[in-house]
């Protein structure tokens, strides 16, 4: 007996094997009980008790995905198809650049995917796209980016006929893989620096007189230091790196496979005067990086490798420095300033700052991709949190069966919020693309405001959220969480830089431009007096009957819910308005400014969370299906409550909310947690992400265990 203890056969191992999948199984696969009086002890079964809502996934799933689906399905049947292509746990920083590269040759060369054409034409179709190949590996959802919306969208955009016969079609094909080089190594994210001080100007000369007028004396357009020298001897332009700090830095597919680059610097002309040349302000040029044939970097072209990053080690960032590097003229991007063959500048666009805006504005299309792509990794994570909490099971009444975590009031104040956050992202991110293309289509000035503000604002809350949520599903997880192939580390690391790309929220100063249509000028007051007028609604003194209902139908009446998100708002702007003009006497322009940060930043988070409230509610009203509906404004109800409850010191501190009325929001929150959880298999379903792109053991519709024990050697 010891003897066989020590040599065990192989039907003991197949035994063995046989009782610990058993085991396990008994963690995840619900035994059916009766319900008994005792478990209401709890406070956990009686909502499974509740009428549940019948969802029909597929009419929900439709209406949510759009007509985009068969795209979308197109891409991951065929990295499903293509096992070689998908990326495993454990790959190497070049190995990883090297598969990056073979799947969006595949993607383009094999499976027929031409996104480039709709980077202009049909935007939403092209975010589409670069939704689900960021499901597949957010790394080669990266690189199609620069490839097709920086690297192509700034010949597109910025180029005109010549540049879009010459390059877009082998652009489109992979033959010319190229880089976006804007950032640099002392300036940054130029988005960032340029709207800060664009908004900055604004307000100095339209809203707070002259709080900020030194400021506007001086330009972060500037800040770009790269120079492009023009030679009318020889008909070409140098592009040249002055000092260190203007090294092009992060630039994407620079290190490795780029050929080309969009390089931005201030375009230089020759002139008579003693300055010996002038500023025209910052272009775009196309500038080759690489031999066609032998791959080798060009003459006075210094490429270094950004190496090993915290994620996104798919794509291959490079540094890049310029030496005396001649391009011809035709490679200037002239769509909104061109150089003759003798010399001459000429632009419909009078200033640098007015031709630097049109720039800018062609290529906000990026900050809105990532505000999309955010919420497609914020989708991911929350199916493989819910669908492991639905499966895994501990403890419950004493000598009954162990309950499924997510019946547990812990995990539901964790999880289900965050569901019904996903579900308001998506339709405001949906919402914004829909702008973005109109926008596209019309170049109609005030909607390019619009799409500026809206994109910042969006993307900067949106992707501070998902990167906050991918902790809480992984800690949501325990233990199981912490495995690499559960893909939430990676998921995490990967989708953090989406924070700093594309730059950083400036909705608060365009907030207070709401001032500028009525504002003619003098003391702040005018613009007071404007804001009391125009907002009377939200900030005349709460109703006392009003601030007392507590009824279920009055708190999930979306007037009440976007009502009270407006008046926070409109509180916000008008202490923010009052601040600065306090402040600006005694510290200055940016000393007020920098002293009332902090609150302008929670103005800019208020404004936006009212337009994805907005927005979900007239996705709400317009969903066609009745049950689709109804699941609908349950999370839309969920996703308003708790945002009021997170902020109810601020209403309580107005008494916008008495106290008989915070603890209704309180318990009807609670309570709609409860009615979400019965429904989140459905919804987290209605996403639509098959296994085989959440990719995680924990959260397979089947035999989820079977597979994690196998996947680490049982």
């Amino acid at each position: 007996m010891e003897q066989k203890k020590q040599n065990p056969t192989a039907e003991d191992e197949t035994q063995t094997i046989s009782r610990r999948i058993q085991r396990i199984s008994l963690h995840i696969t619900p035994i059916p009980r009766p319900l008994h009086d005792h478990d209401s002890n709890l406070g956990l079964l009686p909502c499974a008790t509740r009428e549940k809502l019948v969802v029909e996934t597929e009419k929900l799933s439709v209406y949510m995905r759009g007509k985009y689906r068969d795209i979308q399905e197109k891409i991951y049947e065929y990295f499903n198809a293509r096992p070689e292509l998908q990326t495993p746990v454990e790959i190497s920083k070049d190995e990883h650049r090297e598969l990056c590269w073979r799947q969006m040759n595949g993607l383009i060369r094999e499976a027929g995917i031409r996104p480039l054409k709709y980077v202009v034409e049909e935007p939403a179709k092209y975010f589409a796209i670069a939704e689900a190949v960021g499901a597949v590996d957010i790394s080669l959802g990266i690189k199609l980016g620069v490839q097709y919306s920086l690297w192509g969208g700034s010949v597109m955009n910025l180029g005109t006929k010549k540049h879009k016969d010459k390059y877009s079609e082998k652009i489109d094909s992979l033959e010319y893989p190229g880089c976006f080089a804007m950032t640099e190594l002392h300036h940054g994210n130029l988005f960032h620096l340029y709207y800060f001080a664009n908004e900055m100007r604004f307000l100095a000369e339209k809203c707070v007189a002259s709080i900020f007028m030194e400021l506007s004396e001086s330009s972060n357009v500037q800040g770009i230091q790269t120079v492009a020298t023009f030679d009318p001897i020889t008909d070409d332009f140098t592009i040249n790196t002055p000092n260190d700090g203007a090294i092009k830095w992060w630039i994407g597919n620079a290190a490795v496979h780029g050929k080309f680059a969009s390089v931005f610097a201030k375009l230089m002309l020759p002139t008579h005067d003693a300055k010996g040349v002038s500023d025209m302000g910052v272009h775009a040029f196309i500038v080759p990086l690489r031999d066609f044939k032998t791959h080798q970097v060009l003459p006075g072209i210094e490429i270094h490798d950004c190496g090993h990053k915290v994620g996104l080690n798919g794509v291959d960032n490079g540094a890049l420095r310029f030496t005396s590097v001649r391009i011809p003229r035709d490679n200037l991007l002239n769509r909104f300033g061109d150089v003759s063959r003798d010399g001459k500048y000429t632009s419909s666009l009078p200033t640098i700052n007015k031709r630097f805006a049109a720039t800018l504005g062609e290529l906000v299309g990026g900050r809105v991709g990532l505000a999309y792509s955010s919420v497609g990794v914020l989708k991911i994570a929350s199916t493989i949190a819910i669908r492991y909490s639905l499966l895994r099971q501990q403890f419950g009444p004493p000598k009954q069966p162990e309950i499924s975590i997510l019946d547990y009031q812990s995990q539901q104040h964790k999880l289900m919020p965050m569901l019904a956050s996903t579900y308001a992202f998506h339709f405001a991110t949906v919402n914004l693309v829909k702008i973005y293309s109109q926008m596209k289509m019309t170049h109609d000035e005030q909607l390019v405001g619009e799409v500026h503000a809206l994109s910042a604002g969006i993307k900067a809350y949106v992707t501070s959220y998902t990167a906050k949520s991918l902790s809480v599903c992984r800690e949501a997880c325990g233990g199981h969480g912490y495995a690499a192939v559960n893909r939430f580390g990676s998921l995490r690391n990967d989708h953090d830089i989406f924070q700093t790309f594309e730059g950083d929220n400036t909705v608060a100063a365009d907030l207070l431009k709401q001032y500028k249509e009525k504002f003619q000028g003098g003391t702040l007051s005018v613009t007071w007096n404007y804001l009391r007028e125009s907002m009377t609604t939200y900030l005349s003194q709460p109703n006392p009957v009003t601030s007392r209902w507590e009824g279920v139908e009055h708190l999930r009446d979306p007037k009440f819910q976007l009502d009270a998100f407006r008046y926070r708002t409109s509180r916000l702007l008008q202490s923010a308005a009052v601040r600065l003009r306090k402040h600006s006497k005694t510290l200055g322009g940016f000393g007020a400014w920098n002293r009332c940060l902090n609150h302008l930043l929670t103005l800019a988070e208020s404004h936006i969370e009212s337009v994805i409230l907005e927005k979900f509610i007239e996705a709400v009203e317009k969903c066609p299906d009745a049950s689709s509906r109804a699941a609908l404004k349950l999370v839309c109800d969920l996703y308003a409550l708790h945002r009021i409850w997170n902020d109810i010191g601020t209403y309580r501190n107005v008494d916008y909310v008495a106290p008989n009325k915070a603890k209704a929001i309180h318990k009807l929150k609670d309570h709609l947690s409860f009615q979400v959880r019965n429904i989140a298999k459905e919804l987290v379903d209605s996403f639509d992400l098959p296994d085989h792109v959440t990719r995680a053991p924990i959260a397979m519709q089947s035999e989820a265990y079977a597979q994690y024990t196998q996947h680490v050697g049982f």
